[in-house]
């Protein structure tokens, strides 16, 4: 047996006894029931699988603090650019989710197998084609977003090594989702598992140089992360190609299909729009960070990541709720996936809304993990004692979007996201920033915009337009079955 074959049944074997500690998609039906449970034993690994995800950044922002103050601002800016590169293709994994969600609630299994082989080979194509363009572009882009002379360079380093290999990580997200669709959220959680502990094996070695490794500083925390995510690639598409775990791709399904293409990018288009509207905002904050001392760019970038660590079961929960969605919009229950949207928005705000408040009080013990400046500790104290007490209303704003997702609306959710972020907190951050309060403001537009998010998310849910969503659909007189039959008949003929 090859090393892959190895790797693969190994995983097979690990999936397997971590089985009894969850309820895997042929255990939970999405589509009739309970709404808690279902939910719950979705979200979970979800939420395992975001932690696991965020690991990746808190190590690298770990050793980078231990190595130096540049460094660590240095990455402030570069974590934001990578999220806007992946954001740029993200909406074709986020698309083929959906799809597959839908057709496997409507019982259209051969329709789902076609969708995710035809996503993975796009998605692929398109993030070669991105990194290629965000090698070239990463370095006027930082400078214009105000990296500074020290920051620049190190900045770019690590910046045009994650282009390179932005294949590597884009694929696996895709295998992420597409396994999300289907409703198996713990075989993604097990090969990420795996993942990050080649990264924390790797990180130090290569940033630090230890034994006979070369000391590349940030450039090496780059390189294990791009390594680390190409080898749960390969094992992802190994999973997927054997159909034993999940939606099945087939090699033969995965030439690009123009017709296919269109629908998946129609649906897309606006999930990317959502996702670099959310890079955009903290790429753009950055601009007005940069007006102020390396201190206050490393304290941001400290507080940006203890904040996507707080606020990962709202992701989690939503990712649960797009999937709860799509399955039981394909099954014509779009009742059942309000009651799930209503049920994670009120579970969410009561759980972010505790999670504030201990991270309220104990901010200066959570800054002081990263850094051992004092001052980039006081700055990251601050942030977190304005944003923590809106927490809650980010879960809101985030299990509401996800319905939407899953509903097909993904423009919606777009828009959501738009009119907060570019309408509201970027004009208050520039706006406060420049009045007496300094940095502060930038902390209070974060709090003002959350809120309001919550509000808006709310408001448009209850317009129930969603409900007539179907991502199915694509121009006028058209259905998505009807470009999938000859795929369809593939699928069927290929068994």
């Amino acid at each position: 047996m090859s090393l892959l074959g190895r790797l693969v049944t190994w995983f097979g074997y690990q999936i397997d006894r971590v089985s009894g500690l969850f309820k895997g998609p042929d255990e939970v039906d999405l589509t009739a029931g309970g709404i808690a449970k279902p939910l719950f034993y979705l979200s979970l690994p979800i939420v395992v699988t975001n932690l696991l995800q965020t690991a990746y950044n808190l190590i690298d922002t770990f050793w980078l603090g231990q190595y130096s103050t540049n460094a660590l601002a240095a990455i402030s800016f570069a974590f934001p650019m990578v999220f806007l590169l992946i954001s740029v293709g993200m909406g074709l994994s986020v698309a083929g989710s959906v799809l597959v969600a839908q057709h496997v609630g409507a019982g259209e299994e051969a329709d789902a197998e076609y969708a995710a082989s035809q996503t993975v080979a796009l998605s692929l194509i398109g993030a070669t084609l991105i990194g290629l363009v965000g090698y070239g572009i990463v370095e006027p882009l930082l400078e214009l977003l105000g990296a500074s002379a020290e920051v620049l360079p190190l900045a770019t380093a690590y910046m045009q090594v994650i282009s390179l290999g932005l294949a590597f990580m884009f694929g696996f997200f895709v295998f992420i989702a597409l396994m999300r669709g289907y409703g198996d959220t713990i075989t993604p959680m097990l090969v990420m598992f795996g993942s990050v502990l080649v990264n924390v094996v790797l990180d130090p070695f290569l940033i630090f140089g230890w034994g006979p490794f070369p000391e590349l500083g940030i450039q090496g925390a780059a390189v294990a992360t791009v390594f680390s995510r190409g080898l749960a690639l390969v094992v992802g598409l190994a999973i997927m190609f054997q159909g034993t775990r999940g939606v099945r791709i087939r090699l033969r399904q995965m030439r690009p299909d123009l017709s296919f293409a269109k629908r998946l990018v129609r649906l897309g288009v606006p999930a990317s729009v959502e996702g670099m509207g959310r890079a955009l905002s903290i790429n753009l904050l950055l601009v007005i960070v940069g007006l102020f001392p390396t201190t206050v760019v490393a304290a941001y970038g400290v507080g940006t990541r203890v904040f996507s660590v707080i606020f990962l079961p709202a992701v989690a929960v939503a990712r649960g709720v797009e999937t709860m969605t799509g399955q039981n919009m394909g099954a014509d229950e779009p009742d059942r996936a309000q009651a799930a949207a209503d049920f994670a928005a009120r579970t969410m705000f009561v759980i972010l809304g505790a999670l504030g408040i201990v991270a309220w009080i104990g901010a200066r013990p959570i800054v002081a993990v990263f850094t051992t400046d004092p001052e980039v500790v006081d700055i990251g104290v601050s942030f977190l004692r304005y944003v923590a007490p809106t927490f809650g209303f980010i879960g809101v704003m985030r299990s509401y979007n996800g319905s939407f997702r899953g509903a097909g609306k993904t423009l919606t959710a777009a828009g959501i996201v738009l009119v907060i972020y570019g309408l509201v907190r970027l004009p208050v951050a520039a706006g406060l920033s420049q009045m007496t309060i300094g940095y502060r403001g930038i902390w209070i537009a974060f709090a003002v915009s959350n809120v309001l998010g919550a509000g808006l998310a709310f408001a448009w849910y209850r317009r129930g337009t969603w409900r007539t969503a179907d991502v199915t659909e694509g121009p006028p007189g058209a259905q998505l079955g009807d470009d999938l039959e000859i795929g369809a008949t593939d699928a069927g003929a290929d068994d």
